[in-house]
C-alpha cells in the first residue's frame, strides 16, 4: 500500500527589507565609497599615465627644437682660381663643372678662416661644401671676392643654442675654455646667426651633427613603405575576399585561418631572421635596400591587414550579397561590386595602421642590413638605405652630445607622421563609416 507523503511545510513569507535599518545604511554607504574609491583610482591612473606622457613629450620637445635650427659664421671668401687648382678659361668650357666640383675648396677654406683670428678652428670641416655649392651654382664668383655663412662645428652651435652650462666646473660642463672663448669672440663681433636648418630636413647621415640630417633616412622609409604597401595590401585584401567569400569551410579553411592569427601575434624580429636567412642570404638580393625591407615589413603587416579586412567584409549584410544576387550578379560581381566598396573604409583604416606599425619598426631591418651608414640619399629601391626609426637608434648610440638633439628633432618628426597616419585612418573610419 503507497504511503501518503506529509504535506511541505509552508514557505516563510520573506519580509520586505528595512532599508532605515543601521546595518542596511552602513552596508549602502561602503558600497557608494567603495565605488567613489575605484572612480578615484581610475582618475589617478589617468592622471600619472598622462604626466608621464606629457613630461616624455616636453622632454622630446625641449631637447629636439633646437634640432632644427643651425648656427652659422659669416667668412668672407675670395674665390681665387690658383688655390682652388682649376683654369679660369677651362672653368668657362664645357667640362667647367666637373672641374669646379673637383677644385680643392678645402684650401681655399683654410685661407679664408684665417680672417677669423683666435677662432680659426671653429669651421665645420665640412664647411667647404659650402664653398663648392656656391661657386657652382654661380661660377662668376671664380675669382671675385664673396661674403659667405658656413656652418660652425657641433661644440659652437651648442654654444649658440645655449646648450652647456657655462657657470658648471670646466670638467663637467662638456665643453672647453678654449671652445667658450672661440664662441665669445665669434659672438662678440657679431659674426655669429643661429637659423633654420634645412640641412637637418634634407640632407643625409654624416659623423658630424652639425650636418646630419634625416632626409636621407625620410626618403629611405617612403620608398620601403612603398614596396611594403605594392606587397601587403593586395595580397591581405583577396586572401580577406576568399577566406571569408569563396573558401570552403573545413579543415583547410581553420588551418589557414589559425595561422594567420598566429603570424599577426608573432614577434617582429623573426620577421627580420626570415629576410636575413631568406631574402639575403637565399636569394642573394641587396643588402639595406628598401626592396628587401619593404618585403620584410608586407610579410609582417599582411596577417593584420588580412584580419582587419575580414572584419570589415563581415560587417557588410548579408542582405546586400542577397539583393545581388536575386537580380542575377554573379559572386565576382557581389564581391567586386557590392561588398567591397562598403567594406573598403574599414580595409583601409587598419591598412593604414598596419602602416603606421611598419613605419615605427627597427627590429626587422636591424637584421636585413639597414643600420647601415649612408652619407647619401637613396637612388633607387635596391640603393643602401635606412629608415627614420633606425635613424633614431644610430644617433642615440652616438657619444657626441650633438646628436643628442638630432635624436630628439627626428623622434619629434617620426611622431608627427605616425599622428597623420593615425588621425588619416580615424578620419576615413568615422568619415566612410556606415551604420546597417
Amino acid at each position: 500500500m503507497a504511503t501518503i507523503a506529509a504535506p511541505a511545510a509552508p514557505i516563510a513569507e520573506r519580509q520586505p527589507t528595512d532599508w532605515a535599518t543601521p546595518a542596511m545604511r552602513s552596508r549602502i554607504a561602503a558600497r557608494y565609497r567603495a565605488e567613489r574609491n575605484f572612480r578615484r583610482l581610475g582618475a589617478a591612473a589617468l592622471v600619472i599615465a598622462a604626466s608621464f606622457l606629457a613630461f616624455l613629450l616636453f622632454t622630446i620637445v625641449r631637447d629636439g627644437w633646437t634640432g632644427f635650427q643651425r648656427t652659422e659664421t659669416r667668412i668672407d671668401v675670395q674665390f681665387d682660381a690658383a688655390t682652388l687648382g682649376v683654369d679660369p678659361a677651362a672653368v668657362a668650357g664645357p667640362q667647367g663643372q666637373a672641374l669646379l666640383a673637383r677644385a680643392d675648396y678645402q684650401a681655399l677654406l683654410l685661407k679664408a678662416a684665417e680672417q677669423l683670428g683666435p677662432a680659426d678652428d671653429t669651421l665645420s670641416d665640412a664647411a667647404w661644401m659650402e664653398l663648392r655649392e656656391a661657386l657652382m651654382e654661380d661660377p662668376a664668383l671664380l675669382g671675385k671676392r664673396a661674403s659667405l655663412w658656413v656652418p660652425v662645428r657641433s661644440s659652437i652651435d651648442l654654444l649658440a643654442k645655449g646648450k652647456y652650462d657655462l657657470a658648471a666646473p670646466a670638467e663637467s660642463r662638456g665643453v672647453t675654455d678654449r671652445e667658450v672663448s672661440d664662441w665669445r669672440w665669434l659672438d662678440g663681433k657679431g659674426r655669429l646667426r643661429t637659423g633654420f636648418n634645412t640641412t637637418f630636413l634634407f640632407g643625409a647621415d654624416s659623423t658630424e651633427p652639425e650636418l646630419a640630417g634625416i632626409g636621407g633616412a625620410a626618403l629611405g622609409s617612403l620608398l620601403t613603405l612603398i614596396v611594403t604597401i605594392a606587397i601587403a595590401f593586395p595580397l591581405g585584401v583577396f586572401s580577406a575576399v576568399w577566406l571569408e567569400e569563396f573558401a570552403p569551410k573545413g579543415r583547410l579553411a581553420d588551418i589557414i585561418e589559425l595561422s594567420i592569427n598566429n603570424l599577426a601575434a608573432v614577434p617582429s624580429i623573426i620577421f627580420g631572421l626570415l629576410g636575413l636567412a631568406f631574402f639575403l642570404n637565399f636569394a642573394g638580393m641587396p643588402r639595406s635596400a628598401p626592396l628587401v625591407g619593404g618585403i620584410t615589413l608586407a610579410l609582417m603587416i599582411m596577417p593584420v591587414i588580412v584580419i582587419a579586412s575580414r572584419v570589415a567584409i563581415k560587417s557588410v549584410p548579408p542582405s546586400i550579397r542577397d539583393a545581388a544576387l536575386g537580380i542575377g550578379a554573379s559572386p565576382i560581381q557581389v564581391v567586386f561590386h557590392h561588398v567591397l566598396p562598403l567594406a573598403l573604409p574599414g580595409i583601409m583604416t587598419g591598412t593604414i595602421i598596419g602602416i603606421a606599425r611598419a613605419l615605427g619598426e627597427t627590429a626587422p631591418l636591424l637584421l636585413i642590413g639597414m643600420r647601415a651608414f649612408v652619407t647619401d640619399v637613396p637612388q633607387g629601391f635596391t640603393s643602401p638605405a635606412t629608415v627614420l626609426p633606425m635613424q633614431v637608434f644610430l644617433w642615440s648610440d652616438d657619444v657626441q652630445r650633438g646628436f643628442v638633439e638630432k635624436t630628439s628633432a627626428a623622434i619629434m618628426v617620426l611622431m608627427l607622421v605616425l599622428i597623420a597616419m593615425n588621425s588619416l585612418a580615424i578620419y576615413l573610419r568615422n568619415r566612410f563609416e556606415r551604420r546597417w
